[in-house]
């Protein structure tokens, strides 16, 4: 047995060109030294049916020992002001905003608060752990609390206001429900005892859900995170009226709000950055840590708009969670500057140690070598899938999904990996969890330690994805690596020094400047060979500033493991609308031909040749394929070369007017189902024993100035590719295709 977490890491950028520079940030809570080496990664798959973990050392100048340290992650957001010399050193203080509780009762939690945790002074506005609001003031080793009598409800808006009145010496709460119906009024008052004088921390910062700790073992970190979304916060420093302070959350403006107005925060600005806007004129503007769900509505929010920029006062909210990471912020362990001469590929920096204790030490960090900027090393191009793999990236719905089991129709299979991930989640989600308030996971960034993103892990898609890094390799086709990000910040310029371009076995989440690029290099004539299944499905955004970070919002269509609240389902970082790219008029089907249709788990088939596949244009894909022959009768992912997930053709959804059914793989009986979104009403033949449309298609058609698309519909395709021998059907149908997509001489259909 080999230990692949007592050490972990993540690399940043994930992408790089020779000359340019990928920092490696390495943890380990037990070991302090370990020894480092690079490998280029032909195949990450362990399967011992398979080609196996195939890695090739690279001499680089990171080998050698290097010391490790741990290094913890804190995870929790909060909106975090410093410019705190606006804030009074004593006095009166109000804060009130528009609440919405998703977890109340749950732990303490931070509404916002002006707190020294070393000095044991300040004020704090939060929710206790019986779901009280309650407002704390202390100095000078007194505290003073208040509480509310009624507990606040979760999943409803209140307003909540904390007043400090030092001119009465009374600390005063207050929280009212803004829907009384139904028995959700929980509105209610209290006040008690508090100071007379009060000197206010001078150096802690101001924060909305959570408090930032200061004392010097644990300076900067943060904790008793709030669950929900905090609305139009407003902070006066003396004490004003609970009707003054509702007549300022209400307002979107600050107009009227008078010279005690300290902080009059609008977090309908600057949606798509980390910048909290205060419009006091106070300059308490802020910063957002370990990025909270924007875009969310606001208390004001009336449904007649799904979209913030049509409405952005009615998207005056944040969603907190006290599980959101996006950086872990580790001090970086080594730096590589790649040489020039390495290969364009996948790599990984291994970490390994063998302890006096224990099972040896083998753990990996995956990066990618891009060519160098502006130049091609080879004709054909793989495009790493990295959107996929971060929208993936530390999935634990088997654990926690209780439906998770159905649709696979078996049980459970765990990985020390994902063992590891459910007793760590500090690590952070995929965009397939949900968060523990229960609202979906808009976001994944790669500057985490993702473990199912690198060798020997739990890796099925980046796994996957080195069958066919390894079947080029062994055919002796050279090959060039860009990942989608790559696509993303530069577009089609990035693919048209290419004859060909191949996307892999499940290129799932795309940002429109990629699908527009692959559009426009294969009107430019650009070959396309999409070798995978449920491809181009879902719409995300890329972050504009900070890379190996997505956004997707699912929606209420499409394959997905959770729903947005109603009128969440725009991007923050675009302003797009999220979901589907088939609801945004660009199904799969108009780019590649083929589109998401179906999943079949438990096994996978075969393909059969259909009458196009005798067309002549289409001899040369099936030269040494008998008439008769199964197309992938076999394959390391459920037996055959067409399963997973499969995409078919479909003249309604964009394929094109040209295009050559070539085969098709329609035998999975009842262990396949249709994709949500082609279920139009249920009903008892729906399964893939009664439904024409659980298949996987096999398509070719060109494209305009001479180009060509090439697809196979299926996940499991790429992982059929190494049987008998890389000689079998599989094999010689995608090097069949390859070598005439390299010949320069256009296609005519």
């Amino acid at each position: 047995m080999i230990d692949t977490v007592s050490v972990l890491g993540y690399a940043d950028p994930l992408s790089a060109a020779p000359g340019e520079r990928i920092r490696f940030h390495l943890g380990s809570p037990s070991l302090r030294q370990a020894d480092l080496c690079v490998v280029r990664v032909r195949c990450a798959d362990p399967d011992p049916d398979g080609p196996g973990l195939r890695l090739v050392p690279v001499p680089s100048p990171v080998d050698g020992t290097v010391g490790l340290r741990s290094q913890p992650i804190y995870p929790g957001s909060c909106a975090r002001i410093d410019s705190v010399a606006a804030l009074p050193a004593s006095g009166s203080v109000s804060f009130g905003c528009y609440l919405f509780p998703t977890l109340p009762g749950d732990r303490v939690q931070t509404v916002a608060a002006h707190w020294s945790s070393s000095r044991h002074c300040g004020w704090r506005l939060e929710i206790g752990d019986d779901g009280h609001l309650r407002m704390t003031v202390a100095c000078k080793g007194r505290e003073w609390t208040v509480k509310s009598s009624v507990p606040l409800l979760a999943r409803e808006w209140s307003f909540v206001a904390g007043v400090v009145d030092t001119a009465t010496g009374t600390v005063l709460l207050h929280q009212q429900s803004l829907s009384i119906d139904g028995g959700r009024d929980r509105t209610a008052s209290a006040a008690g005892t508090g100071p007379t004088e009060i000197l206010w921390p001078a150096g802690p910062p101001f924060v909305m859900g959570a408090i930032c700790q200061d004392a010097p073992e644990s300076a900067g970190h943060t904790s008793g995170h709030f669950n929900g979304k905090i609305d139009r916060p407003r902070l006066f420093g003396q004490a004003v009226s609970t009707e003054t302070l509702r007549a300022s959350v209400e307002a979107v403006s600050p107009g009227g709000a008078g010279p005690a107005a300290l902080g009059f925060w609008d977090f309908s600005e600057g949606m798509e950055t980390d910048l909290v806007a205060d419009r006091s004129g106070n300059g308490l503007n802020g910063v957002l840590l370990q990025g909270p769900m924007r875009a969310v509505t606001g208390a004001n929010w009336d449904g007649r708009s799904m979209s913030w920029r049509e409405v952005p006062w009615q998207y005056g909210a944040i969603h907190f969670h006290d599980d959101d990471l996006i950086d872990c912020g580790w001090t970086p362990t080594v730096e590589l500057t790649v040489p020039h001469g390495w290969r364009s590929g996948f790599y990984a920096l291994r970490i390994s140690a063998r302890p006096d204790a224990g099972p040896a030490v083998e753990s990996y960090v995956s990066f990618f070598v891009r060519p160098p900027r502006g130049y091609a090393t080879a004709p054909v191009l793989v495009v790493a899938s990295t959107a996929t793999f971060l929208a993936y990236g530390n999935i634990s719905t088997g654990l926690e999904d209780p439906l998770y089991e159905v649709p696979h129709e078996g049980l459970v299979t765990l990985g020390p990996d994902d063992v590891y991930l459910y007793e760590h989640r500090e690590l952070g989600l995929s965009t397939y969890d949900t968060h523990r308030d229960g609202s979906g996971s808009c976001y994944s960034s790669g500057r985490r330690p993702i473990l199912n993103m690198r060798p020997r892990g739990d890796a099925f898609n980046y796994g996957n994805d080195t069958h066919l890094l390894d079947w080029l390799e062994q055919k002796d086709i050279t090959y060039d690596v860009v990942t989608d990000e790559d696509i993303h910040r530069e577009g089609a310029s990035v693919l048209r020094r290419y004859r060909t371009v191949i996307t892999g076995s499940h290129p799932e989440y795309v940002s429109r400047d990629m699908l527009d690029a692959l559009e426009a290099y294969q009107n430019a004539g650009g070959r396309h060979l999409y070798l995978g299944g449920n491809g181009f499905y879902w719409r995300i955004a890329f972050h504009p500033a900070k890379s190996g970070l997505i956004e997707i919002r699912r929606g209420f269509s499409g394959t997905r493991t959770w729903e947005g609240e109603a009128g969440e389902n725009h991007l923050s970082f675009t302003g797009e609308p999220g979901g589907l790219w088939r609801t945004s008029g660009r199904a799969p089907q108009r780019l590649v031909g083929v589109g998401f249709a179906a999943q079949a788990f438990n096994r996978s088939t075969f393909y059969r040749r259909m009458p196009a596949s005798f067309d002549p244009r289409a001899a040369f894909v099936f030269e040494g394929i008998g008439a008769d022959e199964r197309i992938g009768n076999f394959g390391l992912r459920g037996g055959g070369a067409a399963g997973l997930e499969t995409d078919r053709a479909d003249r309604d959804l964009g394929s094109p007017p040209g295009l050559l059914l070539l085969a098709t793989a329609d035998s999975f009986g009842y262990d396949g189902l249709p994709a949500v979104d082609e279920i139009r009403i249920t009903h008892r033949g729906l399964s893939g024993d009664q439904n024409a449309q659980i298949r996987a298609d096999m398509v070719l058609f060109g494209t305009a100035a001479g180009g060509a698309v090439f697809a196979t519909g299926s996940i499991a395709w790429c992982c059929a590719l190494s049987h008998a021998g890389y000689e079998s059907s599989v094999s010689r149908i995608t090097e069949n295709v390859l070598r005439r997509f390299l010949d320069p001489a256009p296609f005519r259909f």
